[in-house]
């Protein structure tokens, strides 16, 4: 007599959740496997997408301001061997010569919708904007027209750029100072503010994307040590131009756009 297997609905719903939890456990136990199938995806949808420039370079930069950053040397002891000379740029607008109208493609493509105002900004999604403060590398001067926000990649290149122009001072033999951020992500409501009091001012700002920031070139910030001695500042002339090589470095490294601003006194600075 043969026996006959019968498999109905009830086994096969008990056949199909065993499944299920075998591979749940499997995922909580060796999630890299996952990992490596979505990685693995993503990048068969970029291939069959083809990827504008601006998304295209945008992937070079983030591979960049991702990477480890190592010093060449320990620069809390004094340099070794001869000190690097301070050269500075040619020129600073032949240099740095990005206009608005050049910046605003990438500001719009790599960055957020402009926001009405602070509050609005800081509601946003995280992955979106990063609250911007007063860091070891830069300062942060009082924002009368601008919120401390920008998008993690422009908050990457500012950490880097800070952290060079310290770095550069220490390889030069000078006590180093730090950079000093006057203006940030922009409001509508700081744009309009903002042009009521000049009227150079632009509508459509880079500003209101977070993906730019200003550096002052005529300013800076000495570092003191609280139980050492006072140490002298070094000349501002001296720290702009050492400014002005860490950021021809970057800019020629295709991670950012400067434009040398001489009205407002500093160099505004879109990352790509």
């Amino acid at each position: 007599m043969k026996y006959k297997l019968h498999y109905g609905k009830k086994q096969y719903l008990y056949t199909f959740l065993s499944i299920v939890a075998v591979l749940f456990v499997v995922r909580l136990c060796h999630p890299e496997l996952t990992r490596s199938l979505d990685k693995q995806t993503a990048v068969s949808r970029t291939a069959k997408t083809p990827l504008d420039s601006v998304a295209a370079h945008a992937l070079m930069t983030d591979s960049l301001l991702s990477s480890p950053y190592a010093l060449p040397r320990d620069l809390s002891t004094q340099p070794l061997g001869r000190r690097h000379r301070i050269l500075s740029v040619p020129g600073f607008e032949r240099t740095f010569p990005d206009l608005n109208d050049v910046q605003i493609a990438t500001a719009q493509r790599l960055g957020v919708k402009p926001v009405q105002n602070r509050d609005v900004a800081s509601h946003a999604d995280y992955h979106q904007l990063v609250y911007i403060g007063n860091s070891p590398y830069y300062d942060l001067k009082r924002l009368d027209h601008s919120i401390p926000y920008l998008v993690p990649r422009a908050q990457m290149l500012l950490n880097r750029i800070a952290r060079t122009f310290v770095d550069s001072q220490m390889v030069k033999g000078v006590h180093p100072s730090k950079i000093i951020v006057t203006s940030l992500m922009r409001s509508k409501d700081d744009v309009a503010l903002l042009r009521r009091r000049n009227q150079n001012a632009t509508e459509n700002s880079c500003h209101c994307y977070g993906t730019t920031f200003d550096v002052s070139w005529s300013k800076f910030h000495v570092i003191q040590d609280p139980d050492g001695p006072r140490v002298r500042e070094t000349r501002n002339d001296s720290l702009k131009w050492i400014l002005s090589e860490v950021l021809r470095d970057q800019r020629e490294a295709g991670l950012c756009y400067v434009k040398y601003e001489v009205k407002q006194g500093c160099f505004h600075i879109t990352v790509r």
